[in-house]
């Protein structure tokens, strides 16, 4: 039988995949009517995104990364694909955030993505020391 901790673990994985996979289904079910000329577009919203690894730079198959909204302190998760990957899309360029991976017990070195970075794609990879204590 699973461990307590083992399913919470499970349920925080399986939440976030749901609260990922909302706004997929909301783009889905919206008609599309068409494209906005470059003027009428509103503000152009960020995507940070990369790979987490091991101190080898061995890809880390479902670390948890977590990017924290610091103005609203809001909390988005991302489980690392099976290459290590992950990516969060639709932020506000006018708000500055944190991210950080967990897997095993070990955290990364938290990276902060900046407001006044006029940057639209931030391609950040996150390493995870799994070695040692």
């Amino acid at each position: 039988m699973a461990s307590a901790q083992s399913r919470r673990l499970l349920l925080r994985h399986l939440l976030s995949a749901v609260l990922l996979l909302a706004p997929v289904a909301a783009v889905l079910a919206t008609p599309s009517v068409g494209h906005a000329a470059p003027d009428q577009r509103g503000p152009v919203e960020r995507v940070v995104q990369g790979n987490v690894t091991d101190q080898s730079g061995k890809a880390i198959s479902g670390a948890v990364v977590y990017l924290k909204d610091t103005r609203t302190m809001g909390i988005k998760s991302y489980i690392a694909a099976a290459d290590g990957s992950y990516r969060f899309g639709q932020l506000s360029s006018s708000t500055d955030y944190q991210l950080w991976a967990e897997a095993a017990g070990k955290k990364s070195p938290t990276k902060t993505i900046s407001s006044f970075d006029s940057s639209n794609l931030f391609v950040i990879n996150l390493k995870i020391n799994t070695a040692g204590k």
